[in-house]
C-alpha cells in the first residue's frame, strides 16, 4: 500500500506542476498558442483547461473601472489611436473579430 500512496502522490504533485505551469503560459496568449501545439490530444480530457483559462484571464477590473489605456495602430496603419483621448469625450465601443 505504501508503494501505490508513493505513486499517487508523485502523480498529484506531477498534475499540480502541470497545472501551475499551464497557468503562468495562459497569461502570455502568444506562448499558450505555441505550448498548446505540441499538447498531446488524451491531456486535453485530464487537465481542465477550461477553469485554467478563466482562473489565469480573469483580470483585475470591476464594473465601474475605467479602462486601461492602451494604443492601436489606425486603419491607414501610418498613425495610432489612443483610448486616452476619448476620456470623458465619448463613448467608445471596441469590436474584436468579425461583426458581420
Amino acid at each position: 500500500m505504501s508503494r501505490f500512496r508513493k505513486f499517487a502522490a508523485a502523480l498529484a504533485v506531477v498534475y499540480l506542476a502541470l497545472s501551475a505551469a499551464l497557468v503562468a503560459v495562459m497569461h502570455r496568449p502568444i506562448l499558450f498558442g505555441e505550448v498548446m501545439r505540441h499538447v498531446p490530444g488524451p491531456l486535453m480530457m485530464v487537465v481542465p483547461f477550461k477553469q485554467l483559462w478563466f482562473l489565469a484571464r480573469a483580470g483585475r477590473l470591476k464594473v465601474g473601472d475605467p479602462a486601461p489605456s492602451f494604443n492601436l495602430p489606425a486603419a491607414d496603419k501610418q498613425s495610432s489611436i489612443s483610448l486616452a483621448a476619448f476620456r470623458g469625450q465619448k463613448p467608445v465601443v471596441l469590436i474584436f473579430g468579425s461583426y458581420t
